[in-house]
Formats: C-alpha cells, sequence, structure tokens
C-alpha cells in the first residue's frame, strides 16, 4: 500500500513568504519513516496547529506541511511488537504536527514509541474532545493533586476558561469536588461555564491587577493557568499560603512581571506543565484517568465537530481568541 494516496491539508510556502493552506492528495511515501502507520479518524484544533497553519517558524520550520498536534485511530501497519493491526490509539505531542505530518491527514507515520494504546472507556472520537489541550488540563489537575491541593482547601482559579484547555480543566475540577472559579474575557459564555460546573465566573479585568503591589489578598487555594503574562502573576499574588499554580500557556505574554514574595512569604507553589514532551508511563496514566474518574458528562457541549474544509474559519477564530471549547475535526467526512 506504499503508493496509496490520501487527502490532507496542506500548507505551502510561496516565494513572497505567503502561505497558503488547502487540502491535497498526498502518498503514504510522503510520509516520514517510523515504526506505526495509522489511519487517522479523528483530529483536534489546537493553538499550536493555528500557528503551524499561518507560517510561524517556530513552530514548522518547514513546509509544505500537514499540520495536527493530535490524532486518534487504528493501525494499519507496525514493525513494532507492541502494536499491532486494527488496533485503536491516540498519537498526540512530541513533534506531530510540528515538523513531522500530523493529524490533518488521513494518515500518519510516527514511531512507535509516540502512540498511546486507547484505553478502555473511551472512544476514538472521545479521546479527541479531549486532545492535548484536555491532556493539558488533565495534567494541571493531577499535579494540583500530587502537591496536596485538595477540595477543602478552597477556591481554585482557572483563566483562559472558555479555551480548549481551561473549559476541561473546569469541567475536571468541578467533577473532582472542587470549586471553581473560571476567568474569561468573553462575558456571554457565563452560561456556557456554569454548565460546565464553575461556581463563579469572573472577567478577565478582575483576573488582572496592575497596581503593582507585591502580594494580593489570598483567595486561591490553586490555580490552572493558561494564558500568562498579567494574569498569571496576578494569581500567583493572589494565592494563599502552600497553594499551587499550573502554567501551560503564553497566549496573553510570555513574560511573567512577578516578585519573590509569594514564593518566600507564602510558600506558593509554580508548576510548570510540558505536555509535548511528558513521558510515556505518565501519559498513559493520565489517558486512564480521562477514560475513568475524569471523563465527562458534558463533552458534546465541549465541542463543536468539523471537516477538513472547515478547517480555515475555525483556525481563523482560534487565533482571535473567539473560539469555545473543543474543535473536532472528523477525518472520515
Amino acid at each position: 500500500m506504499s503508493d496509496q494516496t490520501f487527502k490532507a491539508y496542506v500548507v505551502d510556502e510561496t516565494d513572497e513568504n505567503v502561505f497558503v493552506r488547502n487540502i491535497k492528495s498526498r502518498s503514504l511515501t510522503d510520509l516520514p519513516d517510523g515504526g506505526v502507520l495509522v489511519k487517522v479518524h479523528y483530529s483536534s484544533l489546537n493553538y499550536k496547529d493555528a500557528l503551524s497553519a499561518t507560517g510561524n517558524k517556530g513552530v514548522t520550520k518547514n513546509f509544505p506541511h500537514t499540520p495536527g498536534v493530535d490524532a486518534s485511530g487504528v493501525v494499519e501497519e507496525s514493525s513494532d511488537d507492541r502494536f499491532s493491526i486494527g488496533q485503536e490509539v491516540i498519537v498526540h505531542g512530541y513533534d506531530l504536527g510540528c515538523n513531522t505530518s500530523g493529524g490533518f491527514g488521513e494518515y500518519i507515520r510516527v514511531p512507535a514509541d509516540w502512540v498511546v494504546r486507547l484505553p478502555s472507556g473511551l472512544s476514538l472520537r472521545e479521546s479527541m474532545i479531549y486532545g492535548t489541550a484536555g491532556y493539558t488540563a488533565a495534567y494541571s489537575v493531577l499535579r494540583l493533586q500530587e502537591f496536596g491541593v485538595n477540595p477543602d482547601m478552597g477556591e481554585i482559579l482557572v483563566t483562559g476558561a472558555t479555551g480548549g484547555v481551561g473549559s476541561v480543566a473546569v469541567a475536571i475540577l468541578a467533577k473532582s469536588g472542587y470549586q471553581v472559579v473560571a476567568s474569561t474575557g468573553k462575558a456571554d459564555q457565563e452560561e456556557f461555564l456554569l454548565n460546565l460546573g464553575a461556581k463563579e465566573v469572573i472577567s478577565r479585568e478582575d483576573s488582572k491587577d496592575e497596581s503593582g503591589r507585591p502580594l494580593l489578598r489570598g483567595r486561591w487555594a490553586g490555580a490552572v493557568d493558561t494564558v500568562g503574562g498579567e494574569i498569571l502573576a496576578t494569581a500567583i499574588k493572589s494565592t494563599k499560603k502552600l497553594g499551587v499554580v499550573t502554567c501551560c500557556g503564553n497566549v496573553a505574554s510570555a513574560e511573567l512581571p512577578i516578585n519573590v514574595y509569594p514564593f518566600i512569604l507564602r510558600g506558593v507553589s509554580l508548576v510548570g506543565i510540558d505536555s509535548q514532551d511528558s513521558p510515556m508511563k505518565l501519559r498513559q496514566q493520565i489517558w486512564d484517568k480521562i477514560s475513568n474518574e475524569w471523563k465527562l458528562d458534558q463533552l458534546e457541549q465541549l465541542t463543536t465537530e468539523i471537516t477538513l474544509h472547515e478547517l480555515d474559519s475555525n483556525i481563523e477564530l482560534i487565533l482571535q481568541g473567539k473560539q469555545r471549547g473543543r474543535v473536532v475535526i472528523n477525518l472520515s467526512k
């Protein structure tokens, strides 16, 4: 089947450094070497995919390229005994969709060490409702718990709460018994967040302190920050003694205007979340939790399903900060 063709969403770079996006026919011989060939059933849209699709060289250096940092599907070929033909699997992170042809194509070929078995209790489609964003949210909650933050300790702040990571984090935390306060710049999405389990919704402006004070009144037992910048700094300065803040995004800013006082006077912990290169043992642990105790009742409320032909408009939405929840791409349509 080496000469088989398939459709893929391809980003090309022109001589004028302009990036154009089209659905094209590709051959399996165009794919990189790897131990496992997967027929992709579903993918999902993440902010990193949008950056790759618009030619961000910090994400993708060489074009033409097929983005898609997430994929779920069925093994078609495998040179590794850990995976058999017909097995349902998930691939996310590592170099997939960055400089390795990604999930916006009907096939991917990747190293076996990148492949996660699909846990029982989770369908291929459901796995992509979570995708990298949901995995990152679950990873953040796991780290809060590992650092000893429990529901009895008080409120948990989630910033960027209508986005992919934020919305799943709100829902997982609420399902786990935490009091969740959701921060968003989208005032019209309060009902959406309350339905996910948030007990309160606050504005982006109320989440950002620009007074310059080194410490603020301690309110949060913990926080899941997805945006960075002043909002992350404010969350840290507003966290109670021995509280924990996780950090996984920089859509607001990569800079962190903070001093040492929350750390040396309150013992606040700032925990980084790197979902791209997390080890396989951890990946499988988190996916097993997602398929069991953290499987959400509101998955469909979180989800917009599209085809490859609808990617362009959704990429523009996510770049403009207007996307809500999770966008799943059905490669079978």
